[in-house]
């Protein structure tokens, strides 16, 4: 089976087009570079198929060949920041994002939710204190990080649901990040919940061990949860400290990018 199946077909679907996401999707971290086979292995597509999409990628600009390796190409970051540049509310928020930062000397994130996972669109870094390495970009599953649970509690009860069995791949147990993350569904329904009701949410060793995260929504005109804004401290840090003084900034915070998002318009 392929690892990255294709959309179902219908009359509104361009199966070309969606194959050549499906190249561009196969290269990541951990496939930084990868022959004509390995594409097409990765993503189902016969070598033909696959030398079609690639070479017609490498004639626009987007893939580098070196030898027998494959590569995307700086131009391919154009597809990304398209989107960003098409969102003023990113470009509002990053200097309400470094003071919270310079005020609560702790990393601070702004992520929005696309499907199971939040995508980070800015980060100003105080220290490094994941080991895992964020960027513009990078995903995370939504149900055991902070910024997911806040975007999950703006959905609808059965989307939420539905969102969080998909994660579970159908089943009612989620991954295990560390000893201590939630896993069951209806456990992380119920944290959703609380995180909905407060209008905060606090996490604590879930993702990743020695981590807590705090998170705030962010909701545009309507009332609509648009993205979430966190700060990310060491698990040492005492816990009601960080309450008693950063959420109170960080709220400040979402609300005065909320506010700026409002009076964009649509």
């Amino acid at each position: 089976m392929s690892e990255y199946p294709a959309a179902r077909p219908s009359d509104r679907h361009v199966q070309s087009f969606a194959r050549g996401l499906q190249v561009i999707r196969s290269f990541e971290a951990a496939h930084p570079a990868q022959t004509l086979s390995e594409v097409a292995r990765r993503t189902g597509l016969t070598r033909a198929g696959a030398r079609r999409i690639l070479l017609t990628l490498q004639g626009l600009g987007y893939v580098q060949a070196d030898g027998r390796h494959f590569r995307l190409a700086p131009r391919i970051l154009d597809l990304g920041f398209a989107y960003l540049s098409s969102q003023p509310l990113w470009h509002l928020a990053e200097p309400v994002m470094q003071g919270l930062a310079e005020t609560v000397h702790e990393s601070c994130s702004m992520a929005v939710l696309d499907g199971c996972e939040i995508v980070y669109l800015l980060r100003v870094p105080a220290r490094k204190i994941m080991s895992i390495n964020l960027g513009v970009g990078s995903r995370l599953p939504a149900y055991c990080t902070s910024m997911g649970r806040v975007l999950l509690g703006g959905l609808g009860e059965q989307e939420r649901l539905s969102t969080l069995v998909e994660s579970a791949g159908g089943q009612t147990t989620l991954p295990a990040r560390t000893p201590t993350t939630l896993t069951s569904v209806d456990d992380v329904l119920g944290a959703i919940s609380q995180a909905r009701a407060q209008r905060w949410c606090l996490v604590v060793d879930e993702l990743e061990r020695g981590l807590t995260s705090l998170a705030a929504p962010i909701e545009d005109r309507s009332g609509r949860v648009a993205a979430a804004l966190n700060i990310s401290a060491h698990t040492n840090a005492v816990h009601d400290s960080l309450l008693a003084h950063a959420l109170p900034a960080l709220q400040q915070a979402a609300q005065e990018i909320s506010d700026l998002l409002r009076r964009m318009g649509p």
